[in-house]
Formats: structure tokens, C-alpha cells, sequence
């Protein structure tokens, strides 16, 4: 098992660089399934995400390749449409494959997908949405048989939630369906965009990506294209983190600031100095922090639910009392209780956080319980007194292309053992 030994307490200073999105990249590795011929997607982060996504297709009979931050799929030779249960056990996202595979095959078999444990994520969006667009989908024993006999016809189809993942499946079916389809209450996140925009260069008709409402007009195929992923907002985020929890300063490169706009005030609450510029942030942190009345999870534009452990290291010696309230997903406290091996001192109830500011955490050996819990524990240990080792280091990998390597270069002490 692969273990981060963090020796707290040192300070950072120069530039960092964000990779591409891995919420991006993943779908958009889905939807080369639609796209007829070779896509060439750049800036894909090296993510073992990333990694399980391309099995996938390569399962799926696509020949794929990757050359540095370059991934290249050519579905020339797709000829299958199931996927394998160890793999959709892999991730949480691979249920986005439902609806290209559909797209492209008119039939798909996978099993229910896998990822970090954050509590219920139920799939039942999905189907019903795609259920509207002509599919005939049979649940037994945790497996899902799709057909489409009579292919996919768009229609109006109207989320309860906006919910990410049904919204990239609905896009991604509906392309390639007769007829238009009109998603209402849809996710407005900026990887929903970057799908889009990925598709529309592949010659979808999509209008409307990044608001409540999305219309797609059907076509009757797609062909490759060549691509760059956005960048990493989760990440971009972390280092902000990174920063403000050492006492320190960073210029955070290769970044969209209005992807940002929901996290830049809360920092800003803290105490910490941001400039926001076209394609980078600066982000100073020489004194104290502030604690924060109150933080909010929402779906996009509001506080990522995705950055929620993340704020959390820098609020534990805050000065003062913050309150957090998590109202995406049920079990996303789990970090807590290893913040709380360094010293923390953290009260949960329910889906509310309340997080009182001590002088200094403590340097411990904690466990990584889910992606950004894992990133939330580096980053206490590098604000921390003494040496902290991470364990479950498999999780962090899922979102980050090397996070002790990225933090080292600015001055952090972190070795993966």
C-alpha cells in the first residue's frame, strides 16, 4: 500500500499548474464512443479515472492510446456494448457510458458503478430520462440490459434534481436521436459545457449547455475531433487551500476563474488576498485566518460539494467558529474524523459541520476515506506541526496526476512511500 509522509510546517511560494478535468474528461472519453473515426482530446489528465475510462473503451473494441496529456481513441473497430462489472466498479462516472453507448450501439449492458463511497447516488434519473428517449431498460441482480428497438426519439424531459450525470447522459443519447430534446432543470455546471462543446465539434446540435436549459436537435452521426479538456476547478481549489493553510502565497496557472466565483469570496472571507486574472490566480495568505459563517453546498453556481473537505484544513485554525452544511450528499464527513486525529475540533450533526478554529493541528498517522477527503488530510498534514503519513493514497490518485509532486516544486514535504 502506497503512503504520503507530509513534514508539516513548511511555507510555499512560486507557480503551480491545474491539470485538465477529471469530471470533464470522463464523459467526454464516454462520448468518443459516438464519434465515428479518431478524437484526440488534450490536456486529459493522467488519472487512474482517466485510466479505467480508456479500458473501458478499449473493451468496447476502440483502439486507444495516450501520448503525454494526449489521449486518442479511434472507434473504427467499436463493436462491443457491454461492459465488464470489475470495471464499472472502478468509478462512479462510468454510468455516463450508458448513454453513449446507447447512442452509437442501440444497445448496452453494464452493471451499477462503483467509486467513492459518499453515501446514496441513485441512477434513477438516468433511466427515466432515457426511458423518454425510447430505451427499454431491465434491472436485475444489480445489472442494467438496454435496448433501443425502435432507436432513440428526442422528447421533453424535465429533472427533478440537476443532477450532473443524468444531464451528461440525456446530452450524449439525444445527440444522435430523431428529433430534438429539450432537458429542463438541467446541471449547469462547466463540465456540462465542455461536454457540449466537445460534441458540437464533432457535429452535434447543442444550445443552451451551462444553463437550466438545455435543446439538442438530433444528427444522424458524429466523426472525431481534436480537443483540449478545461481545466481543473477542484484542483485549482485545493491549491488555493494549499495555500491558505500554510500561511503562504501561490500564483495558481492554467486556471478559469469564473469556474471559481462561488469559492474566491470564501477565501476572501478568511482573510486571504485573491487576484483573479484571464488564466490564472494569485492567492496570499500572510496572516491569521477568519473563520466563515457559513458554507453551503449547492449544484453549480453554487459552492461545490466537490471542495467541501478541501475548505476544511484551513478553517481548523481559523480563527473563530465556521459552520458547513453539506447538502448534496450524506456521507461526505468521513475525513473528519482523521482531522480530528490531528487535533481538529469538528461537531457534526447530520449534514451540518460546525468547525472551531485551534491554534495548530498535529502532525498523525490518518487513512484517506474518498478522493477529496484524502486531499483534505494532505493538506491539514502540510499546515500541520511534525509528520503525517496518508494512507489509502488510491483514492487521492483518482482526482490528482501526482499532487505530492505539484506541491513539492512550491516548497511543501511531501514523499509517497
Amino acid at each position: 500500500m502506497q503512503r504520503l509522509k507530509i513534514e508539516g510546517g513548511r511555507k510555499l511560494s512560486g507557480e503551480i499548474c491545474v491539470h485538465g478535468a477529471k469530471n470533464a474528461a470522463l464523459p467526454l472519453l464516454a462520448a468518443c464512443v459516438l464519434a465515428k473515426g479518431e478524437t484526440v482530446l488534450h490536456n486529459c489528465p493522467k488519472l487512474s479515472d482517466s485510466y479505467a475510462a480508456l479500458r473501458i473503451l478499449s473493451c468496447l473494441g476502440c483502439r486507444c492510446k495516450r501520448e503525454g496529456d494526449t489521449a486518442i481513441v479511434n472507434t473504427d473497430a467499436l463493436a462491443g456494448f457491454d461492459v465488464p462489472d470489475d470495471l464499472m466498479r472502478e468509478m462512479r462516472s462510468s454510468i455516463v457510458f450508458l448513454g453513449a453507448i446507447l447512442g452509437r450501439c442501440g444497445r448496452c449492458k453494464l452493471s451499477f458503478p462503483g467509486g467513492c463511497e459518499l453515501g446514496p447516488r441513485p441512477i434513477d434519473l438516468h433511466i427515466k430520462a432515457l426511458r423518454k428517449l425510447g430505451a427499454v431498460i431491465k434491472e436485475e441482480y444489480g445489472l442494467l440490459d438496454c435496448e433501443v428497438p425502435s432507436g432513440l426519439r428526442g422528447s421533453r424531459i424535465s429533472l427533478s434534481f440537476p443532477s450532473v450525470g443524468a444531464t451528461e447522459n440525456i446530452i450524449l443519447a439525444a445527440s444522435t436521436a430523431k428529433g430534438e430534446t429539450v432537458i429542463e432543470n438541467a446541471a449547469r455546471e462547466p463540465e456540462i459545457a465542455d461536454l457540449a462543446g466537445f460534441l458540437n465539434k464533432c457535429g452535434a446540435r447543442i444550445k443552451g449547455a451551462g444553463t437550466s436549459r438545455i435543446v439538442i436537435a438530433g444528427v444522424d452521426e458524429l466523426f472525431g475531433c481534436e480537443y483540449n479538456v478545461m481545466p481543473d476547478r477542484i484542483v485549482a481549489c485545493t491549491y488555493m487551500s494549499a495555500a491558505a493553510v500554510t500561511g503562504s502565497e501561490l500564483n495558481i496557472k492554467k486556471v478559469n476563474y469564473h469556474d471559481l466565483t462561488s469559492v474566491i469570496p470564501v477565501f476572501e472571507e478568511m482573510g486571504c488576498t485573491v487576484f483573479p486574472f484571464s488564466d490564472n490566480i494569485y492567492i496570499s495568505a500572510k496572516k491569521r485566518l477568519s473563520a466563515v459563517k457559513n458554507v453551503r453546498t449547492m449544484p453549480y453556481p453554487g459552492f461545490p460539494t466537490d471542495a467541501q473537505a478541501i475548505l476544511m484544513p484551513p478553517l481548523c485554525t481559523a480563527q473563530g467558529t465556521s459552520v458547513i452544511v453539506e447538502n448534496i450528499f450524506e456521507s461526505r464527513y468521513r475525513h473528519i474524523d482523521e482531522l480530528c486525529r490531528m487535533g481538529a475540533r469538528i461537531k457534526t450533526e447530520g449534514r451540518v459541520a460546525v468547525i472551531e478554529g485551534v491554534k495548530t493541528l498535529y502532525g498523525a498517522n490518518v487513512m484517506a476515506t474518498d478522493l477529496r477527503g484524502g486531499a483534505a488530510l494532505v493538506l491539514a498534514g502540510m499546515g500541520a506541526q511534525g509528520e503525517t503519513i496518508v494512507s489509502n493514497v488510491k483514492y487521492i490518485d483518482r482526482g490528482y496526476e501526482s499532487i505530492e509532486t505539484d506541491l513539492t516544486k512550491v516548497g511543501a514535504s511531501i514523499v509517497r512511500i
